[in-house]
């Protein structure tokens, strides 16, 4: 298996909608990390923004699954962008990340001329081809994970892109809420599943 990931970034100071505040970043790592240990994949594709990428590939690096990145913009660009632009400790994380799927030629800047909004679509896009990739190069399925609310923003939500696109792609889709009210051990996160129509 491989898994294609998208999902929320921490939300901003001052948001009005919680989506995913930073508070809740420790429970859905864990969450994360229990997905992850249980199904083993074969790599993890996802872009690095903070919040759900960065978390989803830092528990992944600690299991010593493949990691492959990607990109709309550079590195640096994208640090600034999306990144360290929310509240928390993000830039470290990012940067160990970045180094070490560089050293093992997984990093993928999409290159395109295409507006910033485009940019993010190319990207869920490329998230998903390059998952496709590597399972076939194994044998092996498909998983998408969305990391999120539950709930569309409308256009421009990039994750609902990423979730609509994954299900015409016939992908199952595993969900770990990002901002439930109740975060007691009893109840670390609720995932859902559902499958394409």
């Amino acid at each position: 298996m491989t898994i294609a990931l998208a999902g929320r970034r921490i939300d901003a100071a001052g948001a009005k909608k919680r989506l995913f505040p930073l508070e809740n970043a420790r429970t859905v790592a864990e969450a994360l990390h229990n997905v992850l240990d249980e199904r083993r994949p074969k790599a993890l594709v996802s872009s690095c923004a903070c919040g759900a990428d960065l978390l989803a590939l830092h528990e992944a690096g600690k299991l010593g699954i493949r990691r492959r990145v990607v990109l709309p913009f550079p590195p640096d660009e994208f640090l600034q962008t999306s990144v360290i632009d929310r509240p928390g400790e993000w830039r470290s994380m990012y940067e160990r990340v970045i180094r070490d799927v560089a050293a093992s030629d997984d990093l993928v800047i999409v290159s395109s001329e295409a507006e910033r909004d485009d940019a993010y679509l190319l990207v869920n896009i490329r998230i998903l081809d390059e998952a496709a990739e590597l399972a076939k190069a194994s044998d092996e399925d498909v998983q998408a994970v969305l990391v999120w609310d539950g709930h569309s923003r409308g256009p421009g939500d990039f994750t609902d892109a990423f979730r609509q696109e994954a299900e015409r792609r016939g992908y199952p889709v595993l969900t770990i809420r990002t901002n439930e009210e109740s975060q007691n051990p009893s109840q670390r996160a609720i995932f859902g599943s559902s499958s394409p129509n």
